[in-house]
């Protein structure tokens, strides 16, 4: 198993989960949209996520939720490399995470200051993006998505989800290691083309994604998977998102994405207590 992987030439290890706090800094965000509109809300956000334990904040200028109004890469950029840039000049040590599909805005905001790379299209809505991960030499967090943030809820359809899955990502993951990418993290995308079922099945087999030997982000928080079998809001799905993190733990996770930083970083301890 890869257990670290390298950040502005410090070694991030997983040992021990981590957590990558969410900053959306869009209008039309599922949950948080909207929230972050100046600079004093932005860092205040921020400020609170590292003090709760953050090792990474995830900075997304483009919202993916279903149905997504879709924005120019001009806007995108607009929104986010003034951001990077503020968090950079504010908290010289930060580790960020952009949020993004598009190979440009990646150039631009690692340029900037971000180390990490997240891209809810694997590679498939930019065909640049794995040549410009090589050249730039981040670590890359590889998503599984069927369709695109506009079109992936109109009726997912898997034969054996868990199997496609893993079969896409791995795929994925050879033409990276090809290039000479090696810091790769994966993330089988809940919520991103598929159904209620579809992701329950996934969190279930969670631990089969163990066998690509690398590290596994899981990002479920206050997704409508948790919330509407409840039959509540995202704003009162929290702890059915601690729930559903802890058995992503107990499945093998080693980074939480998430909206609530210090509930993750709890339920971090307390699982690390329960396996000693």
């Amino acid at each position: 198993m890869q257990n670290t992987i390298n950040c502005k030439g410090t070694l991030i290890d997983f040992e021990t989960p981590k957590v990558m706090g969410i900053l959306n800094i869009t209008p039309d965000s599922f949950f948080d949209g909207g929230k972050y509109k100046n600079e004093k809300e932005i860092l205040n956000q921020v400020t609170k996520m590292l003090a709760d334990g953050a090792t990474f904040i995830d900075v997304g200028a483009y919202s993916s939720r279903p149905g997504a109004k879709h924005i120019t890469q001009e806007e995108e950029l607009c929104r986010i490399v003034t951001v990077v840039k503020l968090l950079i000049g504010h908290f010289p040590s930060i580790l960020i995470s952009v949020d993004t599909f598009r190979s440009k805005v990646v150039e631009a905001c690692v340029r900037a200051g971000a180390c990490i790379v997240n891209d809810i299209s694997g590679g498939d809505l930019d065909e640049k993006m794995f040549e410009t991960i090589a050249k730039l030499k981040v670590p890359y967090i590889v998503m599984h998505m069927q369709g695109n943030p506009q079109t992936m809820q109109q009726a997912p359809t898997y034969k054996n989800i868990v199997t496609e899955v893993f079969y896409e990502l791995s795929k994925k993951v050879q033409k990276l290691n090809n290039l000479h990418v090696h810091d790769v993290i994966i993330d089988v995308g809940f919520g991103f083309g598929k159904t209620v079922a579809h992701n329950f099945e996934l969190l279930k087999n969670l631990d089969y994604f163990q066998e690509m030997n690398l590290p596994v982000l899981t990002g479920v928080s206050r997704k409508s998977m948790l919330y509407k079998p409840l039959g509540v809001a995202p704003n009162k799905a929290l702890n059915a998102t601690t729930v559903a993190n802890t058995i992503a733990l107990q499945k093998g996770t080693q980074i939480l994405r998430v909206h609530d930083v210090k509930e993750a970083v709890e339920a971090i301890k307390i699982f690390n207590l329960s396996q000693k």
